[in-house]
């Protein structure tokens, strides 16, 4: 009874310095007051305590000569056993900067570190007091809460830490870029300088949930100079690690390759310059290409293709040469006996079509044709009768594989139809669904193939520099509907941690890449995964082992 009657007297005198220092004037003449609600939060009365978590901040302002000890009092409120202490200690969080603003970046800095409170009530009482603050001061704030995302300057040791402000910023801050990045041209500047220094480090899909954003901005929409274009590209290339010393060998590198390629591509048709990466290709990766594991040839083929339209007459006439070589080695001479991979062939010819375009003299030594600018790179006064020989044989081989092959597929197409019709189970006519949908894209590729070879048989050809051709791939095919056996039981993205939203698998050509390499082999269609951990390489100008872009 005594102890509850010493807790109802220590409430009771809290309250009373409250409402003194609530009513007069010349607050700072009553520092006691506050010196004993400060003292009151190491108190073992819990009560006591969580009155305390209300009145430290809500005086704060009055007496600077004890911030330090109200706000260290505060802290350690913060991390009080009682939920419902901390919840209230970190709902006046904020309140220490509303009339002293020198003290947010240091609170953002705390409540950014509470994001890895395990309670809801807890972390949604973060989520609003950070809320808060970016909407007192967005430039303060975000430059705090991108610190615990950072890691160029000093280790980070703490992940879940650094995983959970990302998850924040993905979750909450992004979703009210209308909001808070006011005014729109200086805020979008310094938040786009803060992901800047956030790259030197991150997954594959933390990289794509920034570009995405980025792409939102409108700095960078639909109307913005092709400045602001190219510098998207640039940091693409940054992360793609353009200037490190290349090693067929190192997985992570290339697929960061791919993929940067791939994200690039957009911005290509937009107007910024693909000279480095297409450059970068023939210098390094074509060389080396037969090393590659084949899914990731396909990939790469295929982010050539769709970049090649927009290649300058002097990059074209710089790679033709290797993307003529490489077409050799992928369309077969009859007497070889080789396999064909059609998504390869169809990849490159576009290629070869887009880029000849641009320097057609440059095929006259590379292909045997005949084709007069009047300018000395025509040679049309040397032989390359050989060339042309080869180069039409290999396009007759080509042409009579597909139109052997799309015999079968026809065929292969209507014995789909037939089984679809007699399937019972939604398992069955799910997997005669994606078989048809694969033919489909095979016949596109063929006629996509004879498309292409058809006019390259004559000594002056007309080569296809517009988009009468559309890549087999970019079909709009519309996805199937999950079958129960697919989404009973489960298991949510593993990506999902991490504040992407997606798989931590490696990204391969793209976000959500379903696309199909076919082949000639393995009864004509040959489906090449896109299986892959998340590894732990040598992140792009970071510290030695960082995260891998898988």
């Amino acid at each position: 009874m005594a102890e509850a009657s010493d807790d109802a007297k220590d409430i009771e005198k809290l309250y009373e310095y409250g409402e003194r220092l609530n009513e007069v004037k010349d607050k700072f003449q009553h520092a006691e007051d506050y010196e004993n609600i400060i003292k009151a939060a190491k108190s073992s009365n819990v009560k006591a305590r969580q009155l305390a978590a209300q009145l430290i901040p809500r005086f704060f302002k009055y007496f600077p000569g004890l911030s330090v000890n109200a706000v260290d009092a505060h802290l350690d409120l913060c991390e009080a056993e009682e939920l419902g202490i901390r919840v209230q200690a970190i709902r006046g969080l904020p309140l220490f900067c509303k009339d002293t603003p020198e003290h947010l970046s240091k609170i953002v800095d705390i409540l950014a570190q509470l994001l890895t409170a395990e309670e809801n009530v807890e972390r949604d009482a973060v989520n609003k007091a950070l809320l808060s603050l970016l909407r007192q001061d967005v430039k303060a704030s975000l430059t705090a809460l991108f610190k615990h995302i950072e890691s160029v300057d000093e280790q980070i040791t703490d992940e879940n830490l650094r995983e959970r402000t990302l998850i924040f910023i993905k979750d909450k801050v992004f979703p009210l870029k209308a909001e808070l990045l006011r005014p729109a041209e200086q805020m979008e500047r310094h938040i786009t300088d803060l992901i800047k220094k956030s790259l030197q480090d991150v997954t594959g899909a933390e990289f794509k949930m920034f570009m995405d954003f980025l792409k939102t901005l409108t700095m960078f929409g639909e109307k913005a100079p092709p400045e602001r274009v190219q510098e998207l590209i640039e940091i693409i290339e940054g992360q793609a690690d353009l200037d490190a010393q290349f090693n067929v060998a190192d997985g992570d590198h290339n697929d960061r390759m791919i993929s940067c390629l791939f994200m690039a591509l957009p911005f290509f048709e937009r107007g910024a310059s693909n000279s480095k990466f297409f450059n970068y290709l023939n210098k390094h990766m074509f060389p080396v290409f037969d090393k590659f594991p084949d899914e990731r040839k396909v990939d790469l083929l295929k982010n050539l293709a769709e970049g090649s339209p927009w290649t300058s007459p002097q990059d074209s006439r710089h790679i033709l040469p290797s993307v003529v070589q490489l077409l050799k080695k992928t369309m077969p001479l009859r007497k070889a006996g080789e396999e064909m991979n059609f998504t390869s062939v169809e990849c490159l010819l576009y290629t070869f079509h887009h880029l000849a375009h641009k320097a057609p003299n440059a095929t006259n030594s590379l292909c045997g044709y005949k084709i007069v600018t009047g300018q000395p790179s025509d040679r049309i006064g040397e032989d390359f009768s050989e060339q042309y020989k080869d180069f039409s044989e290999r396009l007759i081989c080509v042409e009579d594989l597909v139109r052997a092959t799309m015999k079968k597929l026809t065929q292969g197409m209507a014995d789909h139809n037939k089984i679809l019709r007699a399937a019972v189970s939604d398992e069955a006519k799910a997997t005669i669904k994606t078989q048809k949908q694969n033919t489909t894209t095979g016949l596109r590729t063929c006629n996509n193939i004879l498309a292409m070879t058809q006019p390259l048989h004559s000594k002056t050809p007309s080569f296809i520099g517009d988009k009468r051709v559309k890549l087999s791939w970019k079909e709009a095919v519309k996805p199937l509907p999950p079958t129960a056996s697919a989404t009973v039981g489960g298991k949510r993205p593993l990506g999902a941690q991490n504040g992407a939203g997606s798989s931590p698998a490696k990204m391969g050509r793209g976000p959500g890449s379903t696309q199909n390499s076919f082949s000639r082999s393995a009864g004509l269609q040959h489906l090449v995964g896109r299986s892959g951990a998340r590894s732990r390489g040598r992140g792009h100008g970071g510290r030695g082992s960082g995260r891998g872009f898988r």
